[in-house]
């Protein structure tokens, strides 16, 4: 039995681990859950799975919650310092960090302190962190198991093998709503527009950041951190059928690719079993359904965010902590119809030329840079 803590159980990571735990009860408990604002949803959630801890990091849905839940054993606690309780609980032998955002990066930090095994579908706290997180885990001797569907896909195909002996990886992108166009018909694209991506069903601001290509940017920092890559090791192409997830080139020239269907349940499976496989079931691939699978080469002229993101991996320090914060704060703006599809790109360059650079950063000077960056940010917005 594999006790689990989830923070950010009503996303739709959340969501679909407590599937996959709903369908193995021999094999999982879940000890405690988080969310935000779904309270409805959390308390539905809790009643169900009986946990010992419940967090609403939203103080006005406290009472709510707690009132739900007065007459079960499910401790109700609230505000964002909880999620770190959540994290620490003791008991707890696996954290799956589905939170979306780098508030994820403090809970993460007092979970692997206190020596959790973290199931990571937060990106953003390697991207934040990565130097300070990898070497924290390395010191508690807590394994980071990826959950994004690519990075889950590099480390299956590494299983076995040597991480000396990679010479390139390839994460894949579907190229989202937007493969193909030109910054002529990205201008005058909708938040309805971007947020129909053609093959994963996910939260609005990963589902922008899929059409920006920023997630993909993202996970070339993530990569860099989780398999302890340099820059020129690692390489996006665009494969829009979203069925090769990744893959792996070795200093032989052989490759390997792990394949599935395009549907978040199967990393989240493989990172809750991990390091064993268990029986789902899930629908399966056939070939002859995808007669073509076809690659292309990214385009980072115009989309941007992808050669931001490089930049700022090869700068190094708190820069990738800069793009974070500044893209989280323009997608923000742009869900709320505020600016434009391309200027979000224009606000994350103008962060990373403003904001003063720290080349060895503690955590106190990225949660600064994190900080001061928004503040930025939310003022170019504005303006």
């Amino acid at each position: 039995m594999k006790n689990i803590s989830i923070l950010g159980s009503t996303g739709s990571v959340g969501t679909q681990a407590l599937n996959v735990i709903e369908a193995n009860p021999d094999l999982y408990r879940i000890l405690a859950l988080t969310a935000h604002s779904n309270s409805n949803l959390l308390i539905e959630q809790a009643l169900k799975f009986k946990p010992l801890l419940v967090v609403v990091t939203d103080d006005s849905k406290y009472q709510q919650v707690k009132t739900a839940l007065s007459g079960t054993n499910t401790k109700v606690l609230a505000g964002e310092a909880s999620l770190c309780e959540a994290a620490s609980l003791e008991g707890v032998d696996l954290v799956l960090t589905a939170i979306v955002g780098s508030v994820g990066l403090s809970p993460t930090v007092a979970a692997i302190q206190a020596g959790k095994d973290i199931a990571l579908a937060n990106k953003e706290t390697l991207v934040v962190a990565g130097d300070l997180i990898t070497a924290l885990a390395k010191a508690h001797n807590v394994k980071i198991i990826p959950v994004d569907s690519e990075h889950s896909a590099i480390f299956q195909c590494l299983v076995g093998e040597s991480n000396s002996s990679i010479e390139k990886i390839y994460l894949t992108a579907s190229g989202g709503p937007f493969r193909g166009k030109d910054a002529d018909f990205l201008r005058s694209v909708t938040k309805a527009q971007a947020l129909k991506h053609p093959n994963w069903v996910m939260g609005a601001k990963i589902t922008i950041d899929s059409a920006s290509l920023m997630n993909k940017g993202l996970e070339v920092i993530e990569a860099k951190w989780l398999f302890d890559l340099e820059v020129d090791q690692i390489d996006v192409i665009v494969h829009p059928q979203s069925i090769v997830h990744s893959l792996v080139q070795f200093n032989d020239g052989s490759m390997k690719a792990q394949m599935g269907l395009p549907d978040m349940n199967l990393p989240i499976h493989y990172a809750l079993a991990y390091p064993d496989r268990i029986h789902s079931d899930f629908k399966r691939f056939n070939f002859m359904d995808y007669p073509e699978l076809n690659f292309y080469k990214a385009d980072q002229k115009t989309f941007r965010n992808l050669e931001l993101a490089y930049t700022a991996l090869r700068r190094g320090g708190n820069m990738p902590c800069i793009i974070n914060a500044a893209n989280e704060v323009v997608v923000e703006a742009f869900l709320q119809e505020r600016i434009g599809f391309l200027q979000m790109s224009d606000v994350i360059a103008a962060c990373m030329e403003e904001i003063a650079f720290v080349e060895k950063p503690s955590l106190n000077n990225y949660l600064e840079t994190d900080r001061y960056t928004r503040i930025f940010a939310g003022q170019l917005v504005t303006n």
